[in-house]
Formats: structure tokens, C-alpha cells, sequence
């Protein structure tokens, strides 16, 4: 009996969404949590600072020393996932997407550890060292899980899978601000168990991720496997006849033979991927540099000028946390609609119009107190914005306009950009707005537009393309030529060409 053709589009087969969920929980929930759970309850955490140096010394820390102590704790997480994303190139070609996952995990483990056991060793010392591992936890993730998910979609969920780092990245940002409440684990008996339970996602993945199949892509361009592959792929799909897939993998080997594996350094001056490396640094600089983490410094002022008390602020920050959620689950189920400029131009005009508008509403609310109810309104939509494009949607290209031999080098150098201009923005932004208040929202708007008339120009549509079409159309850009399929001699099933040879950073 011969095999019945499969449906032309892939579908979300059991498989599929359990190895998602496995994935983007164990990896984009945990680096989220831990983005977040040290803020709300920063004051208890600051006491216990103070309460284990006066145990110490005899004496409590100076402003100087109290602030430094804070600050490293702060500051050493964006340092860490820079690390870790100059360690994820060379870890997922030797062990892969998936195996690169599972050995983050301890990574997570380790410092949740450490964390839970902190108060009672009375060593802030070691919160401060787990912050650096967790945060190279979150840059291995940050890049290896896009990864992942990536190869496994079919072309057709390529956007929704995607999508799903920053669906769990926020789900993540919001249960640490449920647990950090007072009255939960935001208080001086309960700050060590809210720590230690970023360890649970990475325990989970740990005994869930084993039993979901590698990526087919890596498995049969990059290990020659075609056999597994073809399994692979079976598997998730959910029916037998794969061979479309099969050989879309077959013409991008084909496609790439002559690049190899590229390394960083080769990426950075390979012409045929001059515009894919720009468009990166571009969507990751502009995610960062519109103003995201400005509006999260600025919110409580913001609340308490409208009327909110300071104890009822973190009950509004959760209410943004749901409007963040929702926005960033709305981006996942409309991505393959809508397409991915749509989203991201969407996105950056609401940005931009919200800091435009904040500013005004900020300059002017001292002496017109209604404003500051517009200020909160700028706030969520800015918050809605982000969501539907610049939080979401970069996570989608950025594996879609890469193929297989340049995709490791370049999300290091992606995520290189994503935690230097994390870091930037948290170490310059409170000087920024200590020289110009309120109009430093206008800088965020032209960061926007900008970035906005860049996306317009340079970045196509990548919605149900293959990879090796969306090579074809950077190289007119880049003004290269890559022969068409019927120009590339066959390749049979069974003499795919072998592993390229891996380069060094």
C-alpha cells in the first residue's frame, strides 16, 4: 500500500508542542524568572546585604559599598549572558541544539542552589557568583533555544514556534513578580526559596527533553544522517512521507558547500551574508536601545504620579506583566498572518508614538495633574507595542534569514549585541535621565523610526519561505549569485556531503 501524500502544511502534532513546551520552559521561562525576581523584592535582599556585612565588620556598609554590593548583583547577569553567547557557537556544533540545552541546565541548577542556601551560610557573595552563572545560562538559552525550535517547525509554524522564546520569557518576567509579592515570597522569611526555584525549570527539562528528537536539520546537514533525520522528522510531523522536507534540508546543504562552517570572524567579513549579519545587529541594538527597559525604570514614578500608592505599585507592575503576556501571545498567534515586517513596523510606530507622547505628558503634568493618567496609558501601550514586534518577532529572523553553516556564528554575534546593548542601556540610561529627564523618550522615539525605516528597506518578508529562498533574496542585496536548484548536481539520499569542517571562534 503506498504512503498517503501528507497534508502540504504542518500542523501542530503532539510532539511538536510537547518538545516546544519542554524546551521553551526549561530555558526562556527560567532566564525570564531570573530577569526578573530580584527587582520587586530588592529592599529585602539589600537588608540581608547589610544585616551579614555588619555581622562581619561591626559596622554597616557605606552608601558607596551598599550600592556597589547592589549593583554587581544587578550588573552581573547581562555580563554572564554575554559570556554565554560567545560559548553558544562552538556548543551547539559539538553537541547540538538540543544537547546544548540539556547541559545549560546546570548552569540553572547549580546557582539555584547556591542561591537557597545563601541566608543560611549568611554569604551574599554567593547570590552575586550565581547571578554571573545564571546569566550565562540565559545566553546560551537566549540563542540555542531559537535554535532548536526553528529546525523543528515546518516552514509554515516557523513564526508561532519562534515566537514561543518570548511567549515563556515573559511568562517567566511575570511568576517572579506573582512570588516576589510581599505576601508570597517577597519577604525576609521567604526571599531564599523565591532564588532557588529557578532550578525547577531546568530540573523538568532535564527529565523531559531526553525523549523529544534532535534537531533534523543539524542531524542530517551537519552529522550527514539522513536516516535519523528522516525518523526525526516522521516523528514530529506525525506521518511518514517526509521526503519534501528531505529534500528542501538536501538543497540547503547543497546551497551552502562552499562556506563551510563559518566562524565568527568569517562572518564578519563573508559578503554573500553582509546584509543578514547588518539586519541582526540592527533588530537585537534597536529591541534594546527603543526604551523597553527605560519605561520598566520609569514605571513606579510613573504609577505613584498618577495616584497609586507605593505599596499597591507592584499590583499595577503585575497588571503589566498580564498586558505583556497577552500582547506577546496575540504576536505568536498572528505572526504567520500577518507576517513578520507587519508586526515589527506595527510595533516600533506604536513605541515610538508612546515615547513621543510620555514625553509631553511628563513635561507637562505638573502643571495639567490629568496628564499623569496619560502617562500610565503611554506605559501599556508601550508595553503593547513591544509585544506584538520588537520582543517577539527578531527571535523569528533571526533564524530564518541564516542557513545552517552561518547560523551558530551568527547568534553569537546576535547575541553579543542583545547583552552589550542590555548592559549599555542599564549603565547609561539613569545618567541620561538625571541630565535630561522626560526628554530622554525622545531619544527612544528616533531609535524607532529608525530602526522602523531600516526593517522597511532592508528586511523582507520571511512568512512561508523556505530557507534557501530567503538566501536568494539577500543575495540580490548583497549583490552575489547562488545557483538555482536545477544548476546544483544531484545529490543522491544516500551521499549527502560530509560535515563541513567546524572552524574555531
Amino acid at each position: 500500500m503506498e504512503t498517503p501524500s501528507p497534508p502540504r502544511k504542518g500542523r501542530l502534532r503532539p510532539t511538536l508542542v510537547l518538545a516546544t513546551l519542554s524546551a521553551a520552559f526549561g530555558s526562556a521561562f527560567q532566564y525570564g524568572y531570573n530577569l526578573a525576581v530580584v527587582n520587586t523584592p530588592h529592599k529585602v535582599l539589600k537588608a540581608f546585604y547589610n544585616d551579614t556585612y555588619f555581622e562581619r565588620h561591626g559596622t554597616v556598609p557605606s552608601e558607596t559599598d551598599a550600592l556597589l554590593l547592589w549593583s554587581c548583583t544587578v550588573s552581573m547577569f547581562p555580563l554572564g549572558g554575554l559570556l554565554g553567547s560567545l560559548a553558544v557557537g562552538p556548543l551547539v556544533d559539538r553537541c547540538g541544539r538540543k544537547g546544548t540545552l540539556l547541559i545549560n541546565n546546570i548552569f540553572a541548577i547549580v546557582p539555584a542552589i547556591l542561591m537557597g542556601v545563601s541566608k543560611v551560610a549568611k554569604a551574599f557573595e554567593l547570590i552575586i557568583f550565581s547571578r554571573v552563572v545564571l546569566g550565562v545560562c540565559a545566553g546560551i538559552s537566549y540563542s540555542a533555544l531559537p535554535m532548536y525550535l526553528g529546525e523543528l517547525a515546518p516552514k509554515n509554524l516557523r513564526g508561532t514556534l519562534g515566537t514561543m522564546t518570548e511567549v515563556f520569557v515573559i511568562l517567566g518576567i511575570f511568576l517572579a513578580q506573582i512570588f516576589s509579592l510581599q505576601a508570597i515570597l517577597g519577604n525576609p522569611t521567604g526571599w531564599p526559596v523565591l532564588l532557588a526555584l529557578t532550578g525547577v525549570p531546568a530540573l523538568l527539562q532535564l527529565l523531559t527533553l531526553p525523549f523529544f528528537p534532535k534537531s533534523p536539520r543539524y542531524t542530517l546537514i551537519q552529522k550527514g544522517d539522513e536516516d535519523t533525520a528522516r525518523q526525526a522528522l516522521r516523528t514530529l510531523r506525525g506521518w511518514a512521507n517526509v521526503e519534501d522536507e528531505i529534500e528542501e534540508m538536501r538543497a540547503e546543504d547543497q546551497a551552502e558547500r562552499a562556506e563551510g562552517r563559518l566562524s565568527v570572524l568569517n562572518l564578519l567579513t563573508f559578503r554573500p551574508l553582509r546584509w543578514q549579519l547588518v539586519s541582526i545587529v540592527v533588530l537585537m541594538a534597536g529591541q534594546q536601545l527603543s526604551g523597553v527597559n527605560a519605561i520598566n525604570y520609569y514605571a513606579d514614578m510613573i504609577y505613584t504620579s498618577a495616584g497609586v500608592d507605593a505599596a499597591h505599585s507592584q499590583y499595577v507592575t503585575v497588571g503589566a506583566g498580564v498586558v505583556n503576556i497577552v500582547m506577546t501571545v496575540v504576536s505568536a498567534g498572528t505572526v504567520e498572518c500577518l507576517g513578520r515586517r507587519r508586526l515589527l513596523l506595527v510595533g516600533y510606530g506604536i513605541c515610538g508614538s508612546a515615547c513621543l507622547t510620555l514625553t509631553l505628558a511628563l513635561l507637562f503634568q505638573s502643571s495639567v495633574p490629568e496628564l499623569s493618567y496619560l502617562s500610565v496609558i503611554c506605559v501599556f501601550a508601550y508595553i503593547s507595542g513591544h509585544s506584538i514586534g520588537p520582543s517577539p518577532v527578531p527571535s523569528v529572523v533571526r533564524t530564518e534569514i541564516f542557513l545552517q553553516s552561518s547560523r551558530p556564528a551568527a547568534f553569537m554575534v546576535d547575541g553579543a549585541v542583545h547583552w552589550l546593548t542590555n548592559f549599555i542601556v542599564g549603565f547609561v540610561f539613569p545618567s541620561i535621565q538625571e541630565a535630561i529627564g522626560a526628554y530622554s523618550f525622545i531619544v527612544f522615539a528616533c531609535i524607532c523610526l529608525l530602526t522602523a525605516v531600516y526593517i522597511y528597506v532592508v528586511i523582507p518578508e520571511t512568512k512561508g519561505r523556505t530557507f534557501v529562498e530567503i538566501n536568494r533574496i539577500f543575495a540580490k542585496r548583497n549583490r552575489v549569485e547562488i545557483p538555482e536548484k536545477e544548476d546544483i548536481p544531484a545529490v543522491g539520499p544516500h551521499t549527502l556531503s560530509p560535515p563541513a569542517k567546524e572552524t574555531s571562534f
